[in-house]
């Protein structure tokens, strides 16, 4: 069991956390939560020993072992298998094949064991380090935003392990579903304290807002109770009579506890503008190809129409190309063969990783979102940076001084400066908090558009995706469906064998059902509740989607069948073969009596559709509506 007391942190005049007290138990699997910049790596490097807390302490057992994955990589052997062996604890150093299975969920072949970790691209030295210290067997693992790192399947296998890991763990991640499937606890830093609640972020957040409303109504009837007691005694203190009673008063309001009232606490909270856009299709691509000079084809034969208003997801590990075919598809790059033809009338806005490096570091906040499109005014991009939290001189900051979340931040404002009807998003997540996260799955929902994504995140896929670009060992290839049908027909190649994670839950949270109960939810419980009902919403729908399609189709080959008939008995009967005139009537009917089931079944499906969907609209609706 590790003890922390009395812990206080502050940098200059920010104070992170002060008086915070908690423990950490044996077998408890903790997640970190708080916005960013509120101290959850300053935490955790205080746990590991790497920083000291300005007050408090915190008691460890003896030969207790901390694992910690930092930002900082030094390599000392000559291959990945070697490095990472070393990390092996005594008497266990020969047990390469731990080493081995740790180094293949994390999506390194045999080959790429016996190469050198200096090889590889930042994001798999992460990797490598993470095996490092998880084969040490620490009794506590420290992860700060471990996904960020990983693509898709070895995000599933790292779900899978720590959810059976037997010791003690601490992860930092802003990936909610994936927090949530392994920790048995959730510790939250909020208003510079610290609080400990057993189960998951749901659960967590569900009880800090019912504690926050608890505090303001006892301050209000605090307030008030102050205030009668105060006027009691200005009006009855030079009575005699009732002195006993003024001065039983004044000593009760000496011990009344002055409850300050709680700083708002603004969420990002956005929408993205439309630009609106008439046709059935975006853009047509047809039998794409592409590789880097002297490389092996990244991407062959690809073909992709792209419908209005549809989102595809593009999934896979990572190297295997799926920021180039978004570049592709978005005209940053160019195939190497192949036809991208976009439709007339489009307005596309990008989001992509690289781009966070070519913000102007001088410019201020203001100015570069000002910068992203040649007619915004000030005021508009000063209404940008108010609802991407950079409000009043925070809009005068400038890039060099932000951190990756708040560059982030920056650049998802830069999308919101001119209308589109066509994003291409890739990775939005990383480097957002999750209430940021949660903001950005309800803007991408109610965008009108269409959406290209690059993610890894399951819970936007689940709640998202209408089609998948799935890069598997052959290359890109399209799955019309939804992440969960993807899941339950096909699933991940290096998980055949093995078990798959199952859907997401999508039920109400236990924090919207706790602030409907009370009649008062914040801005922090609507945007749970409005995540949830999307995600709902897209599981309820999907089906009756499916259903109408198929309904379509069979209308379709049916009319195409009827004309063929009808054709057929017009030749008969210019040739006056009574018989197969009769013999043709009665299948034109038939096939007549077919397609008026089929539209009847479409309509039933459809009117079926429309008010479920609608429900879930007027669910949304008596939420409110999210700051623009």
């Amino acid at each position: 069991m590790i003890q922390i007391e009395h812990l206080k942190k502050s940098y200059g005049n920010q104070d992170l956390f002060d008086d915070v007290s908690f423990k950490i138990n044996p077998r408890e699997r903790i997640g970190l939560v708080g916005r960013n910049g509120h101290g959850k790596t300053t935490l955790l490097r205080i746990l590991s020993g790497e920083t000291q807390p300005d007050e408090g302490q915190i008691l460890i057992p003896r030969n207790y072992r901390i694992g910690y994955v930092s930002q900082h990589l030094q390599f000392s052997h000559p291959s990945i298998r070697e490095e990472v062996a070393a990390g092996l604890p005594r008497g266990e150093e020969d047990a390469l094949w731990k080493v081995e299975k740790i180094l293949a969920g994390l999506g390194f072949s045999e080959k790429d064991m016996a190469s050198s970790p200096s090889m590889f691209s930042g994001g798999f030295q992460i990797r490598v380090h993470l095996a490092k210290v998880i084969v040490s067997e620490p009794d506590l693992l420290l992860l700060d935003e471990p996904t960020n790192y990983l693509d898709i399947t070895s995000i599933r296998w790292m779900e899978r392990f720590l959810a059976s890991w037997p010791r003690e763990l601490v992860l930092i991640t802003h990936d909610r579903s994936f927090m949530d499937r392994v920790v048995t606890h959730v510790v939250g830093i909020h208003r510079k304290r610290i609080r400990k609640v057993p189960g998951d972020t749901e659960k967590y957040y569900a009880q800090m807002a019912q504690e926050e409303e608890i505090y303001e109504k006892t301050r209000v009837n605090d307030e008030k109770r102050r205030k009668e007691m105060e006027l009691f005694i200005r009006r009855f203190r030079a009575k005699a009579r009732l002195a006993g009673m003024v001065q039983s008063r004044i000593k009760a309001l000496n011990k009344m506890e002055k409850r300050d009232r709680l700083e708002d606490i603004r969420d990002l909270e956005f929408t993205f503008r439309y630009s609106p856009y008439k046709g059935r299709y975006m853009l047509h691509a047809k039998d794409l190809e592409f590789a880097y000079e002297g490389q092996p084809p990244l991407i062959r034969n690809f073909s992709l129409t792209l419908s209005a208003g549809e989102r595809v997801c593009i999934v896979g590990k990572n190297g295997r190309g799926k920021t180039t075919l978004l570049q592709l598809l978005a005209g940053i790059a160019k195939p190497d063969s192949g036809v991208l033809t976009p439709s007339p009338g489009l307005q596309t806005g990008i989001y992509e990783q690289t781009h966070i490096s070519h913000l102007h570091p001088n410019r201020t906040v203001e100015e570069e979102i000002q910068a992203a499109h040649g007619d915004c005014e000030r005021q508009l991009a000063r209404n940008i940076c108010g609802a991407m939290m950079f409000e009043g001189d925070e809009a005068l900051k400038p890039i060099r001084v932000l951190s990756g979340g708040e560059k982030s931040r920056v650049m998802l404002g830069r999308l919101l400066v001119k209308p589109n009807n066509l994003l291409f998003l890739d990775e939005p997540t990383n480097h957002l908090d999750m209430n940021s996260c949660d903001a950005l799955l309800e803007a991408i929902d109610a965008f009108e558009g269409t959406v290209v994504m690059v993610t890894h995140n399951e819970m936007f896929l689940h709640a998202l995706a209408d089609r998948l670009v799935v890069f598997g060992e052959g290359g890109p290839w399209v799955f019309d469906g939804g992440y969960q049908d993807f899941l339950d027909k096909i699933g991940w190649e290096e998980e055949q064998e093995g078990r798959s994670v199952g859907a997401m839950t999508t039920s109400l949270s236990l924090a919207a059902k706790a602030t409907q109960e009370r009649g008062g939810p914040s801005k922090k419980d609507l945007r749970k509740m409005r995540s949830e009902i999307i995600q709902r919403k897209s599981a309820t729908l999907k089906p009756f989607e499916k259903k109408m399609d198929a309904l379509e189709k069979q209308i379709e080959d049916a009319e195409k069948s009827l004309h063929a008939l009808t054709v057929d008995m017009q030749v008969f009967a210019q040739n006056g073969e009574g018989m197969k005139v009769a013999e043709i009537s009665k299948s034109i009917a038939h096939m007549q009596s077919r397609i008026d089931g089929f539209y009847t079944s479409l309509d039933e499906v459809t009117r079926s559709y429309e008010d479920l969907k609608a429900s879930f609209d007027e669910k949304m609706q008596a939420l409110g509506d999210g700051d623009a």
